[in-house]
C-alpha cells in the first residue's frame, strides 16, 4: 500500500521556494501569477499506516520547527497544482536517502528495509487566472524539465477529487535480463551501417563502422569467438563497448586526426599528424627538458589528472572537465554530474588524492533573452539558475570549496551552454612507501566497483556528448548525481589508500564499467567481468546497459585477493557497497559474461587502438572585419557605469554567495575581496596543510568573442589571462602548470557544416598559439579535454559556440602571507599602470556596448610580458605593492572602478601618463582597449623607488594616487573626463544580476 507524506512551510513563515517559482514564472515565461506554493510529497511503500504515522510524529522527513508533515493535501486556496515528479528509471537521490533515514527512525532492520521504497515529487498550486494552456506552458517550460520528470496538471477540483499521482517505478534492488543481441554488421549494406549507429546513438563513422565489420570477419576472430560461445558477428555490448571507447568524447578522434592546413594569407601549407601530440603534448615536452632538475611534472597526460610537485610532501593533481550537453538538457543534473564527476578524477589519479577545492566556469547565453526559443532548448535564464544550483550541491554537499570561477556570455551559447567544473587534489608524495602517482593493475588482482549502484541514468553518455546537440538527443544519456554517496565513498576510499588495500584504482566515468574496466585491463593485458554480479538500482537493464552505463559515485579498484576480506570489511563499516565483479588477466583479451552466458570478447589491441585515423582539412582565411570610427563625444561617467553594468563585467556576486569558500578553512584569497567583500579577486589562494606556509595559487583565463576575429589571438589572450590573473594573486611562473580546455563546433567538412575547413583552420591555429605561449612562459599543460561538436541544429536553424578555451593556471608559491588582492588598500598610494596599451578594440566590450566594430584584436607579446610577471612576482614576495588587479574586460576603466570599489577608496588618474603606444591617442582607447599583460597596481610611498627599480627598462608609469574623497576621479592633463562616486560605481557594478 501507498501512503502520501507532504511537507510544506509553516502558514507563519514565507514560502521561499514558492515565491521564487511565481516571480520567474511572471518575470521569465511572461505569464502572471498572483503565487505559488510548494509542496515536497513523499510517496512511501513497504511500511504500514502505523509506521509511516509514527515516522511523520517523530519528524523523520521534515524540520518540526519550520515544517509541517501531514498525511493528507496540504496545498490550499490554490487554482491549479502541477505535480513533478522523476521518470521511472532516472535516479531519485532524495527518495532513496528517505528510506534509508525511515529505516533508520523506525529502526527497521536491514532485511526489513529492503521493502520499503520512497519516491519524491514537488506539488506547484498556483493562483492566478490561468487557463489549462498556460498551466501546461509552465509545467512544460518551466518546472518540469521532460527528459528526466514528468507532470500531471489538476484544477482545483479535479485535485479535490483526487490528489496526487501514482508513482511508475519501484527503488528496490534490481536485477538484469540476460538478454544478449546479435547485430549483423555482416548482412548490413553502408546505408544500414549507418541506419544502425544512428538510430543506436552509436556516433560511429562509416569508415569505423566498416573497421569494426572486417575485424569480426577475420578468421582468427571468429576462431576464437567460436570457442567462446559468441556467435560471428559481433553482440550488442560489443558494439556499444566499441562505439564508447571509439567516440569523439573517449578518443579525441579529431585532435589525434591527419590534418593538411593551408594558410591563405601567407600561402603557406603544413601536414600536421595529430594536433595532440604535436602542439599540446610537444610543447610540454620541450618545456620539461628545458626545466631539467628543475621539473615540476610528476604525471602528464596518462592518469585522470595531471600531477605536479607542491612540497617535499605533498603533490598536486588538477583536472578541469566540460559537462555541456548534458546541461543542455538538464542543466540541474548535467552540472551536478559533471561537479561531482571530476571530483572522482584526483580521486582515482594514482593512487587516489584527497580533494582540495573546486572551480567553475559557465557559458551561457543571456538571461534576459527575449527571442522564441527553437525545439528542445531551455531559456538561459533556466539553464544558469539549474546550472548554478547543480554545482552548488554538488560541491557544498561534498564538502569541497568553490574557491575560484567565471560567468562568460555570449548569444551563440544559445544553442549549447558551456559548463567546466575543476577539482584540485592534494596526494602525500609516498604512499606505502611507493610514488603516490604510480599505479597498476597486476593479473589476478580482482576488480571490484565501489559505491553507487547501476541504472539507466548515463547510458550512451559518451556517444552522446561526441555527436550535435538536436530535437532527438536521448533522456537517458542524463546523470543525475548524488554527492552524499560519492563523500561516503571517498572517506572510505582514504582509509583504504593508506591501508594498502588495492593496487590501482580509476573513476567509472564515460562508458561506466567498459571504460573503467578496458583501461587498467591494459596494465595487466586483459579482464574478465561478470555482469551479473553487480548491483543494480532497479529490474530490467541488459547486460550491454550494465556495461555501459555512466550512473555515478562509481569507482573501480584493482584489490589483490589477499586484501579482499580487508577491503570488503571496512567498506562494510563505512556503509559503502563494494562488489567483486571479476578479475585482471593478461590474456589479451577484454571479455564480459553474465552468469555462464558470454556477453562481449574484444581484442585489447582493437579495443584501444583500432579507431581508423581521421584525414582532414583545414583552410585559414582571415574574416574581413571593418573599423567604426570612436565617437567625438562621450559621457565618460555614463559609460563607465553602463560598461560596469553589462554582462561580462558585472559583478557575480549572487552567484559566488551559494557556494562555500571557506569549508576546510585553508582559503587565503577568497573570490570576493576588499573592504565590503564584493571586490572581483584575480586569482585563488589556498593553504593546503594548514601546519605549512606553502599555498597555491588558482586561475584562468576565457575570452571567446575574440575567436570570430581570429582563435590564435583566443588562445593566446587565455593563457595569458591565466598568467597574469595568477600573477596579480601572487603567483610564480617558475613554478606554474596549465590545463587546456577545447570547446569548439564541430570541425569536420560536411553537408551540415559547410564551413568545416575554416573551424578546424581555427582549431588548428589555436593549438600554434598553445604551443607559443606556453613555452614562451614556461608553463606546461599538464592535463586538458576536449569537447568537439558543440552545435545545435533544430527548427531549420543551427547554433554554433564560437570556439572556446578555458586554460587554468595552478601556480605554487613558498609563504601564503605574499598573496596580493584586487582592492586599493590606503590613501596616498600611488597608482602605476604596468604594460603598454595599444588601441586593440576588436569583439571589445566597448564595441558591443557602443554597436561598434574593430578589426585588431588584442595581441600578446610574451617577451616583454615574462619579464614584467617576473618583475611583479619579486615586488610581491618583497611586499613592495599592497593592491594589484589585472585590466582584461572593459580594459584600465573597468579596472580601477573595481579597484576603487573593492577598496571603498577613490582614485585620481592621469590618462595621459599611462603607457600608450603613438596610435592610442583616443581617451575611450586608452580607458577601453582590452590589451593583455597589463596591471594597475598600488604601492605605498615608501616602496616608490624600489618598486621602479625592479621594473626598470619595462613599459610602467605612475598614473595617479588612492584618495579619501570616495570618487573616481579619471583626468587628461587638467581636463576630468570623469569624476564618479565609488558608491554610485558599485551600485552600478552590482544591478545587473542583483535578482
Amino acid at each position: 500500500m501507498l501512503f502520501r507524506v507532504e511537507v510544506a512551510p509553516k502558514p507563519y513563515l514565507q514560502d521561499i521556494p514558492g515565491r521564487r517559482a511565481a516571480h520567474r514564472i511572471t518575470h521569465e515565461l511572461g505569464v502572471p501569477v498572483d503565487d505559488a506554493a510548494v509542496v515536497k510529497t513523499y510517496t512511501v511503500a513497504g511500511l504500514d499506516r502505523d509506521q509511516v504515522r509514527r515516522a511523520v510524529d517523530i519528524a523523520a522527513l521534515h524540520d518540526p520547527v519550520s515544517h509541517l508533515a501531514s498525511l493528507d493535501p496540504l496545498a490550499s486556496d490554490f487554482d491549479w497544482i502541477v505535480e513533478v515528479g522523476l521518470r521511472p528509471g532516472v535516479t531519485d537521490n532524495e527518495g532513496r536517502t528517505a528510506r534509508e533515514t525511515l529505516a533508520l527512525a523506525l529502526g527497521l532492520t536491514r532485511e526489513q528495509a529492503k521493502n520499503v521504497a520512497v519516491y519524491t515529487s514537488a506539488q506547484y498550486a498556483l493562483r492566478g487566472s490561468l487557463t489549462p494552456a498556460q498551466v501546461e506552458h509552465i509545467a512544460k517550460d518551466h518546472l518540469c524539465n521532460e527528459l528526466i520528470q514528468r507532470f500531471e496538471i489538476k484544477s482545483a477540483a479535479q485535485w479535490a477529487e483526487k490528489p496526487g499521482f501514482e508513482p511508475k517505478a519501484a527503488q528496490v534492488t534490481g536485477r538484469s535480463s540476460d538478454e544478449v543481441l546479435t547485430v549483423p554488421l555482416s548482412a548490413m549494406n553502408d546505408e544500414a551501417l549507418m541506419a544502425f549507429s544512428r538510430e543506436n546513438v552509436l556516433a560511429l563513422s562509416l569508415e569505423e563502422m566498416h573497421a569494426i565489420r572486417d575485424h569480426f570477419l577475420r578468421q582468427d576472430v571468429q576462431a576464437r569467438r567460436a570457442a567462446q560461445g559468441l556467435p560471428k558477428d559481433p553482440t550488442d555490448a560489443e558494439l556499444e563497448v566499441l562505439a564508447q571507447t571509439w567516440s569523439e568524447h573517449c578518443k579525441h578522434k579529431i585532435f589525434a586526426a591527419d590534418i593538411d592546413y593551408r594558410n591563405a594569407e601567407t600561402g603557406r601549407s603544413q601536414a600536421i599528424s595529430s594536433l595532440y601530440k604535436t602542439y599540446v603534448q610537444g610543447s610540454t615536452q620541450a618545456i620539461r627538458k628545458a626545466m631539467g632538475q628543475d621539473d615540476i611534472c610528476l604525471s602528464v597526460f596518462k592518469d585522470n589528472a595531471g600531477v605536479i610537485r607542491f612540497s617535499e610532501d605533498h603533490h598536486l593533481c588538477v583536472k578541469v572537465e566540460t559537462h555541456n550537453s548534458p546541461s543542455a538538457l538538464d542543466p540541474y543534473g548535467g552540472a551536478l554530474t559533471g561537479i561531482v564527476g571530476v571530483n572522482r578524477d584526483p580521486m582515482g589519479t594514482g593512487m587516489g588524492a584527497n580533494l582540495l577545492c573546486n572551480t567553475d566556469v559557465f557559458c551561457f547565453a543571456s538571461p534576459f533573452h527575449d527571442e522564441p526559443l527553437p525545439p528542445r532548448l531551455l531559456h538561459p535564464r533556466r539553464v544558469m539558475e539549474g546550472v548554478r544550483e547543480g554545482v552548488e550541491h554538488g560541491g557544498n554537499k561534498s564538502g569541497i570549496p568553490t574557491v575560484n570561477g567565471s560567468v562568460v556570455f555570449h548569444e551563440r551559447f544559445l544553442g549549447k551552454p558551456l559548463v567546466f567544473c575543476g577539482t584540485v587534489g592534494l596526494m602525500p608524495a609516498q604512499v606505502n612507501g611507493k610514488p603516490s602517482q604510480d599505479k597498476r593493475a597486476l593479473p589476478g588482482d580482482l576488480i571490484v566497483m565501489t559505491g553507487g549502484r547501476i541504472g539507466k541514468d548515463g547510458i550512451h553518455g559518451a556517444t552522446f556528448s561526441s555527436e550535435e546537440l538536436h530535437e532527438g538527443s536521448p533522456a537517458t544519456a542524463v546523470q543525475i548525481g548524488d554527492p552524499i554517496t560519492q563523500r561516503k565513498m571517498y572517506d572510505f576510499l582514504m582509509r583504504a589508500r593508506d591501508t594498502g588495500l588495492y593496487h590501482a584504482i580509476t573513476d567509472n566515468g564515460a562508458g561506466g564499467l567498459s571504460s573503467s574496466v578496458g583501461e587498467m585491463a591494459n596494465d595487466s593485458g586483459g579482464a574478465l567481468l561478470d555482469l551479473a554480479r553487480a548491483p543494480l538500482k532497479y529490474d530490467g537493464l541488459r547486460p550491454w546497459e550494465i556495461l555501459l552505463s555512466e550512473a555515478q559515485e562509481r569507482m573501480t579498484l584493482a584489490v589483490p585477493p589477499e586484501r579482499i576480506d580487508d577491503f570488503l570489511a571496512l567498506a562494510a563499516e563505512m556503509d559503502v557497497e563494494a562488489t567483486v565483479l571479476g578479475s585482471f588477466n593478461d590474456s589479451g583479451c577484454f571479455k564480459a559474461v553474465y552468469g555462464e552466458k558470454p556477453v562481449a570478447l574484444l581484442d585489447m589491441d582493437f579495443l584501444h587502438d583500432g579507431t581508423p585515423r581521421m584525414r582532414l582539412e583545414a583552410v585559414w582565411e582571415r574574416p574581413a572585419t571593418e573599423d567604426s570610427p570612436l565617437p567625438a563625444e562621450v559621457d565618460h561617467a555614463g559609460l563607465l557605469k553602463r560598461m560596469l553594468g553589462r554582462l561580462n563585467i558585472c559583478s557575480k556576486e549572487y552567484m559566488i554567495r551559494q557556494y562555500d569558500h571557506e569549508v576546510k578553512g585553508g582559503s587565503v584569497v577568497k573570490p570576493l575581496v576588499g573592504v565590503e567583500r564584493d571586490g572581483p579577486a584575480d586569482a585563488a589562494v589556498m593553504r593546503p596543510v594548514l601546519s605549512r606556509r606553502e599555498a597555491l595559487v588558482l586561475s584562468h583565463g576565457i575570452c571567446p568573442r575574440y575567436s570570430d576575429l581570429d582563435a590564435y589571438w583566443m588562445m593566446a589572450g587565455a593563457i595569458d589571462e591565466a598568467v597574469r590573473n595568477a600573477v596579480a594573486a601572487g603567483g610564480d611562473l617558475a613554478h606554474m602548470a596549465g590545463v587546456d580546455n577545447f570547446c569548439w563546433c564541430d570541425p569536420v567538412q560536411s553537408e551540415k557544416t559547410p564551413d568545416g575547413r575554416y573551424k578546424l583552420a581555427q582549431l588548428v591555429r589555436a593549438n600554434q598559439a598553445l604551443a607559443h605561449y606556453c613555452q614562451a612562459y614556461g608553463v606546461p599543460c599538464v592535463s586538458g579535454k576536449d569537447s568537439m561538436k558543440n552545435d545545435y541544429t533544430g527548427g531549420g536553424a543551427k547554433i554554433s559556440i564560437p570556439p572556446t578555451v578555458l586554460f587554468t593556471a595552478l601556480s605554487v608559491i613558498d609563504d601564503a602571507s605574499q598573496a596580493v588582492t584586487s582592492d586599493f588598500k590606503q590613501a596616498g598610494d600611488v597608482v602605476y599602470v604596468l604594460g603598454l596599451t595599444r588601441p586593440e578594440l576588436g569583439a571589445s566590450e566597448l564595441g558591443e556596448e557602443l554597436g561598434l566594430t574593430f578589426a585588431d584584436v588584442p595581441q600578446v607579446d610574451a617577451v616583454s610580458a615574462k619579464r614584467r610577471y617576473q618583475a611583479l612576482r619579486r615586488s610581491a614576495k618583497g611586499r613592495q605593492h599592497n593592491a594589484c588587479h589585472d585590466c582584461s574586460d572593459g580594459g584600465l576603466a573597468v579596472a580601477l572602478a573595481e579597484m576603487c570599489l573593492g577598496g571603498r577608496l577613490g582614485a585620481d588618474v592621469d590618462l595621459s601618463r599611462v603607457p600608450a603606444s603613438p596610435d592610442c591617442s583616443d581617451p575611450l582607447a586608452v580607458l577601453y582597449s582590452e590589451s593583455h599583460s597589463r596591471f594597475v597596481v598600488g604601492v605605498p610611498s615608501a616602496n616608490v623607488a624600489s618598486f621602479e627599480k625592479l621594473f626598470a627598462g619595462q613599459w610602467m608609469a605612475p598614473v595617479g594616487r588612492v584618495t579619501t574623497d570616495g570618487k573616481l576621479t579619471v583626468r587628461r592633463g587638467e581636463a576630468v573626463l570623469l569624476s564618479e562616486t565609488v558608491d554610485a560605481l558599485a551600485e552600478a557594478f552590482k544591478a545587473t544580476l542583483d535578482w
